[in-house]
């Protein structure tokens, strides 16, 4: 094997937190090497936002981002503290990428897209003289006297005084993030949660969802329960697929579906009316007929619906299409607010890593030390990004995470 000259720091993945560490240890003097599998930089990052790029969550309160990330999330406080959102968004401004908040308080470029960012890391590389290696897979790493002492490639090997692993979780595997980081962190004598999908869309046994597929749908409630108890609620935007459901709300609440699914059947409830009770929602209903009288029941659901869910509804509801509406008795009536209210439908499982946006589980935070992301069984390796044990909801939440602990781990690697 051919032995490289010695580096400073290497740097495994360049995805958004390798990049980012390479850029801020390479900023502070240090001399480093970034290793990629894929033929490009930020494979993965370009599709975040369906390419749009979320890229951060428009919360600066420290407790409260890391509130997102139930109780994993204190670990996140000094990685925050050194760059969190209020730092991303002043780092890609001062190169020329201004920020807009939209929906949600989802932040993305203002007038760009996701190469836009990716071409600012691009260039921060390029500043700080980093070495980029692509098209180069790492296949495990050689450890002397307490340390790592080098990265073993397939034809060489790369020695360097500090490594920080950032290859990402499991989430998208096309794009290059198959879990090698996972074998390596065990290898090396890391504790590895087992990973899952998160952020993931949700398979329903319900036929009925491909004659609504691609229907979006907003300021609906969503809750979910196992054996009669709630066990999750969310409001927000889903989306109709041909195999269930999807969207953030849906994605959110993904990994508890996952996790519930194990230990039985569960139940979603969509009350696709939230801000109506069923009484206030049966007065409207009245009104509706009233303004529609001597009209056909399946005529008079078009201020109520989208379009394209009033055939199902009424299919659902069992009234029939023709009936006119001043003859649809009180019964019928209670029961298209049930539906309205309370429109179930029954998940059998996640789509699976292909469509997860993020890997839930991953390197154990309890060996790692959240002041410098330094693994704590050896002293010169660090870990950053998606390959910790961390996931958090959709808008921006999990790209801040790449940017905080990959800025964390290379500054504390260069010092």
């Amino acid at each position: 094997m051919i032995k490289t000259s010695l580096c400073n720091i290497a740097v495994i993945g360049g995805g958004p937190a390798g990049m980012i560490a390479a850029g801020r240890a390479a900023e502070l003097g240090a001399k480093v090497v970034l290793i990629e599998k894929n033929e490009i930089l930020g494979k993965k990052l370009l599709i975040t936002g369906k390419g749009r790029c979320n890229f951060t969550h428009n919360e600066f309160d420290i407790r409260k981002f890391a509130e997102k990330f139930g109780r994993n999330g204190r670990f996140l406080y000094s990685a925050l503290a050194v760059f969190g959102a209020r730092e991303v968004i002043g780092f890609f401004e001062s190169r020329g990428v201004k920020s807009k908040v939209e929906q949600g308080d989802r932040i993305f470029p203002e007038k760009g897209n996701a190469q836009d960012i990716l071409n600012v890391l691009t260039k921060y590389l390029t500043e700080g003289k980093v070495h980029i290696l692509l098209n180069t897979e790492v296949t495990g790493f050689k450890q002397e006297k307490g340390k790592v002492s080098q990265a073993l490639l397939r034809d060489r090997q790369i020695s360097a005084d500090k490594f920080i692993i950032c290859a990402g979780g499991k989430s998208y595997p096309q794009t290059g993030s198959t879990g090698d980081g996972y074998c390596w962190a065990e290898q090396l004598g890391h504790t590895v949660i087992p990973p899952v999908p998160a952020l993931n869309p949700v398979k329903t046994s319900e036929k009925w969802v491909k004659e609504i597929q691609g229907l979006s749908l907003k300021n609906v409630s969503l809750k979910l329960f196992q054996n009669g108890k709630k066990q999750d609620e969310r409001f927000g935007e889903m989306l109709f697929t041909h195999f269930g459901v999807s969207g953030p709300m849906v994605m959110d609440m993904s990994k508890n579906i996952g996790a519930l699914l194990k230990e039985g059947s569960v139940k979603l409830i969509l009350d696709l009316k939230p801000a109506l009770d069923f009484k206030k929602l049966d007065k409207r209903i009245q009104r509706d007929f009233e303004k529609f009288r001597g009209r056909m029941f399946k005529n008079s659901l078009k201020g109520l619906l989208p379009l394209s869910m009033i055939p199902l509804i009424i299919k659902l509801s069992g009234i029939e299409p023709e009936k006119k509406v001043d003859y649809i008795s009180r019964e019928e009536r209670n029961k298209l607010v049930h539906l309205l209210k309370e429109l179930e439908l029954t998940p059998t499982g996640l789509l699976g890593f292909k469509w997860s946006v993020v890997t839930s589980g991953g390197v154990a935070l309890k060996e790692v030390n959240p002041n410098t992301m330094g693994f704590k069984k050896l002293e010169n390796l660090y870990f950053a990004g998606e390959i910790l044990d961390l996931d958090g909801p959709s808008g921006g939440y999990n790209l801040q995470v790449c940017w905080s602990t990959g800025y964390l781990a290379g500054e504390s690697a260069a010092k």
